[in-house]
């Protein structure tokens, strides 16, 4: 028999192609995208832009609230005109008793003007009849507290001013019957680019006195529109007892400095500035406060460290002030409402923060070299502090979506002017500090004909790619009382001897040469915006004084005559160019 021979049919084989398998990418936050060398650092960086988002959502109830909703408390505190008279309010938790003193009661504790706490709050409040006091009258609280007592002014108080006779400041009645009324209710700041004007009240005037507000919108604001610039810094608008702190040792911080006029003298010179297309930064103090007790908030009612750190950070070491306690929300409600207040209230275009890297190392950058990344992230940093500002950038650009911020910090912080969904702390612009500090080191330093034009391109062209940043020759830090200017470290004596027209030196054409190469330099290598300080646009000599009159004959100090009144003078006429219109 014979068999087949069968075979086994092998299934066919289906060719596949081996398929690529991809790793997801991990996603970086904003800042580490930017800049891959602070990949080593993502965790801190993400870490504190959590902290801040935790606290927003603590602050606003989960979002129930928005930021600007918080931050009303000057609305509320402080000393306010109703339908059915006054209503005053403080927060002052140690107090034991609080009464209102003042012209309307002869300075007496009195039971219609005494406080009564809100149950179960550390706040104060005191309702009156439309009679119980007037506009213009003086005020304070008495505070009394377990083992002590003082006279102080209120900390929300937005109105201060100093007695020409005794020298004492007082809290003021302010409600005048007619409101100021805003002629220029909307602006937008031109920002392509920033031109700023840095100036200071007071010290802008011919005049051997303190300046004002009406005279500082009548006289210099026209020549600084003429000029061609486009946004005005002020300082020392925030009231202050020392006027020779130049407005950075802030005692009443809702209160605009009465030395220059009224509120609505202010604001006047506000609404003539926007009329002109002119921007109004504020350089605002957040940074630290003065020390005194009855015109401060030093020991406002027996708690030295109610509004400040306590222990070892309760003082700032090189400032003589006090450092605020950025971890209260008690505080953070009274800085927030505070930025608020200013963009509201007096429609300021934004702020200049002053002491940007005091607040952001516990050894506020004294003694510390910052070399590398490292540097930033080594635990040396209060996230309390970085939290508010933070916080403060995404309220005051949600008041205000075309206000300016510029952060005036020294150590180069990563992120400080980068967008807060990037990781960064959302300033618009940083202060370039360093151009400055070049500028001064290389007059001092080198022969002018061994300037290198490569260190000098590089110097004003350092910068990080994702910020923009506030470029200057020279601020107030380097034309007030005690440095010099760029000029007079050019010209130096011959400024006085042979400044005449005919009878110049080789040192004053070069000097003025020189001066005007700087600016030209560095405004031509700007990415945001450029600053001058008044009166170092055409060379003032030594350095800009206040009046010694107003420091009661403490120290005895050369009186300047004005910026502007140089300008006149025939003898430097040479120097009058305006390096902002040239670059126009």
């Amino acid at each position: 028999m014979v068999t087949k021979k069968t075979t086994t049919k092998k299934a066919p084989v289906k060719k596949t192609s081996a398929k690529t398998v991809k790793v997801k990418e991990p996603s970086h936050i904003g800042l580490v995208k930017n800049d891959a060398y602070l990949a080593p650092y993502e965790d801190a960086i993400r870490g504190r832009h959590e902290h801040a988002l935790w606290k927003m959502n603590q602050l606003t109830q989960n979002g129930k609230l928005t930021l600007s909703d918080f931050a009303n408390g000057h609305n509320y505190y402080g000393l306010h005109q109703t339908t059915d008279g006054w209503v005053f309010r403080e927060w002052a938790p140690n107090a034991t008793e609080i009464y209102l003193v003042g012209d309307f009661n002869g300075w007496n504790e009195q039971e219609a003007y005494q406080c009564h706490r809100i149950e179960g709050t550390g706040n104060w409040e005191l309702t009156l009849p439309h009679d119980a006091m007037q506009h213009g009258q003086y005020y304070k609280m008495r505070v009394h507290w377990e083992g002590g007592e003082g006279e102080r002014i209120p900390a929300w108080t937005q109105r201060v001013v100093q007695d020409e006779a005794s020298k004492i400041f007082s809290a003021q009645v302010w409600a005048p019957a007619e409101p100021y009324v805003w002629k220029k209710k909307t602006f937008k700041p031109q920002t392509s680019p920033l031109l700023i004007y840095e100036c200071h009240i007071g010290m802008a005037q011919d005049e051997e006195k303190v300046g004002t507000y009406n005279e500082f919108r009548e006289k210099v604001l026209p020549r600084i529109i003429k000029d061609g610039y486009n946004a005005i810094q002020i300082m020392a608008i925030q009231e202050h007892p020392y006027y020779g702190s130049f407005g950075y040792h802030v005692s009443s911080f809702f209160a605009a400095s009465s030395r220059f006029g009224t509120p609505e003298e202010l604001k006047a010179l506000i609404d003539e500035a926007h009329k002109n297309g002119i921007a109004v930064i504020m350089d605002i103090v957040h940074s630290h406060a003065v020390k005194n007790e009855v015109e401060g908030l030093g020991n406002l009612a027996g708690d030295p460290n109610q509004y400040f750190y306590p222990g070892e950070r309760h003082e700032h070491p090189a400032w003589d002030s006090l450092c605020f306690d950025y971890g209260k929300d008690e505080v953070l409600h009274f800085l927030l409402s505070n930025c608020k207040y200013w963009l509201e209230e007096y429609h300021f275009d934004g702020f200049r923060f002053d002491g940007v890297t005091s607040m952001l190392y516990y050894s506020h950058g004294l003694g510390e070299a910052f070399c590398n990344y490292a540097d930033y992230f080594n635990g040396h940093q209060d996230d309390n502090a970085i939290c508010y500002l933070t916080l403060a950038n995404c309220l005051i650009h949600e008041v205000n979506k075309n206000a300016v911020t510029i952060a005036e910090e020294v150590s180069g912080m990563p992120g400080l002017a980068a967008k807060f969904k990037d990781g960064g702390y959302g300033f618009d612009y940083r202060m370039a500090m360093n151009i400055p500090d070049y500028w001064i080191k290389t007059i001092k330093e080198l022969p002018d004909e061994a300037w290198k034009p490569s260190s000098i391109f590089w110097e004003i062209k350092n910068r990080r790619s994702d910020e923009k940043t506030i470029s200057y020759c020279e601020s107030h830090d380097q034309a007030l009382v005690g440095d010099k200017t760029i000029i007079f470290r050019l010209v130096d004596a011959d400024m006085y001897w042979h400044f005449r027209k005919g009878d110049e030196t080789e040192m004053t054409h070069r000097g003025i040469a020189l001066h005007k190469m700087i600016r030209l330099a560095t405004i031509a290598a700007i990415n945001g915006g450029y600053l001058n300080f008044m009166g170092n646009e055409f060379g003032h000599p030594e350095w800009i004084d206040f009046h010694a009159k107003e420091m009661d004959g403490a120290i005895s100090m050369p009186v300047d005559s004005g910026t502007w009144l140089i300008m006149r003078n025939y003898a430097i006429t040479c120097l009058a160019t305006s390096t902002v219109r040239c670059w126009r």
